[in-house]
């Protein structure tokens, strides 16, 4: 039976490299799969999901009026998929998630979901809330603080590398923009540089 599944973490995590990974193992099984990825996060290039390990693969990038389920029921028509992959999750709306849903429940294709639980000011992206709230399995990917804790929140750098605490939610950017902290440091704003 299809699940739909959330793997959520703060940043740098690896979770773009264990959605390449386990997409990989798919296809070396001879199966079909479906990958996602949101046309605001143009990092790398519109439609590539990359990791920063190397790892790499095409992907259909999505924005808020995309309908994930028409495109997928479509494909599935054409050719049997097996599994669905979407990278950076935390960009979905509600409505997409309520479409994931639908894949794994009138499709039965399982869906694999990737993304951050909560944005730099401590609160919950749309797509992740719901995510949280519908997936039938959440599985944490663990990464670690400066000081060896388990980091949980994400502190966003201003060009100099001090922490900004207002501003828009989303502000793409990698390890030059954010830093996956505890919350103890999360709430000094502590990036560990000493000064």
């Amino acid at each position: 039976m299809a699940k739909l599944h959330f793997y959520y973490s703060a940043m740098n995590a690896g979770k773009t490299t264990i959605l390449l990974q386990s997409n990989y193992n798919y296809c070396e099984r001879g199966m079909n799969t479906l990958l996602y990825t949101p046309k605001i996060d143009n990092r790398v290039q519109e439609g590539l999901i990359a990791s920063r390990i190397g790892l790499k693969a095409e992907a259909k990038p999505f924005d808020p009026d995309f309908n994930i389920y028409d495109d997928i029921k479509a494909e599935n028509q054409k050719h049997k998929i097996h599994c669905v992959f979407v990278d950076e999750a935390q960009f979905l709306n509600k409505k997409q998630v309520e479409q994931l849903t639908d894949i794994v429940d009138f499709l039965d294709i399982p869906v694999l979901t990737y993304g951050l639980r909560s944005d730099y000011m401590g609160q919950p992206f749309e797509g992740s809330l719901y995510l949280m709230t519908w997936a039938e399995e959440l599985s944490e990917i663990k990464t670690v603080c400066h000081c060896g804790s388990k980091a949980t929140m994400v502190l966003r750098l201003d060009p100099e590398g001090k922490p900004m605490m207002s501003g828009n939610q989303i502000m793409i950017g990698g390890n030059e923009s954010y830093l996956s902290v505890c919350r103890k440091h999360y709430k000094k704003g502590d990036t560990g540089v000493i000064k």
